[in-house]
């Protein structure tokens, strides 16, 4: 094959993002640098086209100058309009299109009508590098002996092939091909916005809980877990290669296994290892023990997924925790000197003022050092979706929308959640900032007082 065999892109333009914008945490596509890495030892040539720090017209300028024979798309629920775009450039030059990533899954059909040439389906190591060896013999090879794909055959019927089984040794596995993008730039930009470089890195693959609104799409309901040892490995090289200041690790749960939290304890501890990290668990999967041991690696902030404070919210998620156990964990993590992180949603199937209001109470009970809030929206193939597709209404074509567009009939307007989120954030200022200055308190309350009426209009 020749030099470059495919490029591999994932549509994120961060110039693009207002919200990121302010935030300014961008962390490198891991998805595709491990695929890269996996395709370069299977003996392909790749090049990565990273998207965060460009802009589109380089994006097309790129294609232009290179004229790939193949472009693979990562693309998830943030990205698929900028995805769609790209793909048309892609056509438009006779280029191979290839897409993969948690969104393209539950809608292959869309896809391969907007002009993608073949959707993974599941993680992309296997299926990708099996795919292009077929490629290689040209446009007529069959494909349907391929695990993991959706393609439009010569009759032009869409075939989708049984699914992939998962990789289950983790450790077999390369290091993503860091070195393909230009990481510096990540670690820069970090230290320009909050003063510390932070790299990223993901120790498991899957999760095993059922929370029903979460997409489990690419990795399914698994959990397959890389050994204490590689990634102590990992963490060694990225200290003495990227001299970070801290470490994201992008688990959907770091703590779910106790005995490999204490083994990799174990391992920093015998090389000496101690650097900042973040990380997202469960309240269920910690305790004092566990909690000490995230202490000793240096772990200054765990988030986790609080989402309401009903039990009645949290029981119809599925989510297998209790809002005492939340409050709890919170408190534990503090005794530690480790920061809590808790993300909450609303807008759940049934949920109510009461719910919301239980919710601002929970907050202020657990008292996290920082809170996220986003709007529940049903993504597809996740049981939240088929609770309620039937009062899913859109006026948006597919191709111009994500899930956080649509309308959910049986619930309040769009304005009754921003108003929420503002009666939610006032309060909580009040709460926690309570020697403010009195000028300032009396516009949180005066605010807060504001968002609460507007909430009862739109309800």
């Amino acid at each position: 094959m020749s030099m470059s065999d495919i490029v591999l892109t994932h549509g994120y333009f961060l110039r693009d993002d207002e919200a990121e914008k302010k935030i300014m945490k961008p962390y490198p596509p891991l998805g595709i640098l491990y695929l890269s890495a996996y395709l370069k030892k299977q003996g392909f040539g790749v090049d990565i086209f990273d998207s965060t720090f460009s802009s589109f017209e380089v994006f097309e300028k790129y294609i232009s100058e290179k004229n790939p024979l193949i472009v693979g798309l990562y693309c998830n629920l943030m990205t698929k309009q900028t995805i769609l775009r790209m793909m048309k450039v892609l056509r438009e030059r006779g280029i191979t299109v290839i897409v993969g990533g948690p969104e393209p899954p539950y809608h292959a059909e869309e896809f391969i009508r907007a002009g993608a040439d073949y959707v993974v389906r599941g993680e992309g190591e296997e299926t990708l590098s099996e795919l292009l060896g077929v490629l290689r013999n040209g446009a007529n090879s069959p494909t349907e002996s391929i695990m993991g794909l959706v393609f439009k055959n010569a009759d032009g019927r869409i075939i989708e092939t049984p699914a992939r089984p998962l990789i289950q040794d983790l450790d077999s596995l390369p290091y993503p091909d860091r070195e393909a993008i230009d990481i510096d730039s990540y670690i820069a930009t970090w230290k320009k916005h909050h003063g510390m470089g932070s790299v990223s890195l993901i120790t498991v693959r899957g999760c095993p809980f059922s929370c029903a609104w979460c997409s489990r799409s690419v990795y399914g309901e698994t959990y397959r877990r890389r050994s204490p040892k590689l990634v102590a490995d990992e963490v060694e090289f990225l200290m003495n290669r990227y001299k970070p200041d801290m470490l994201w690790i992008a688990d959907d749960v770091f703590t779910i296994n106790h005995r490999w939290i204490y083994a990799l304890r174990d391992e920093f501890k015998n090389r000496s290892i101690r650097i900042p990290f973040e990380c997202i668990s469960r309240a269920d999967r910690m305790n004092e023990e566990v909690i000490k041991a995230l202490s000793d690696m240096g772990c200054f902030r765990v988030w986790f997924g609080s989402e309401s404070g009903s039990q009645r919210i949290l029981d119809a998620m599925n989510r297998g925790v209790t809002v005492e156990e939340i409050r709890s964990v919170t408190a534990l993590t503090r005794k530690y000197g480790i920061q809590s992180g808790l993300f909450v949603m609303f807008g759940y199937d049934k949920e109510t003022i009461d719910d919301i209001d239980e919710t601002l109470a929970h907050l202020k009970k657990a008292n996290p050092d920082i809170y996220l809030t986003t709007l529940a929206y049903p993504i597809k193939g996740t049981p939240y979706y088929y609770e309620v597709e039937k009062h899913i209404h859109t006026v948006i074509e597919w191709k111009d929308r994500s899930e956080r567009d649509v309308i959910i009939r049986n619930r309040p307007s769009g304005l009754f959640y921003r108003f929420t989120q503002a009666w939610i954030n006032n309060e909580m200022r009040l709460f926690q900032e309570a020697y403010a200055p009195l000028s300032h308190r009396l516009r949180w309350l005066t605010k807060a007082k504001a968002a609460r009426i507007g909430m009862k209009l739109t309800q």
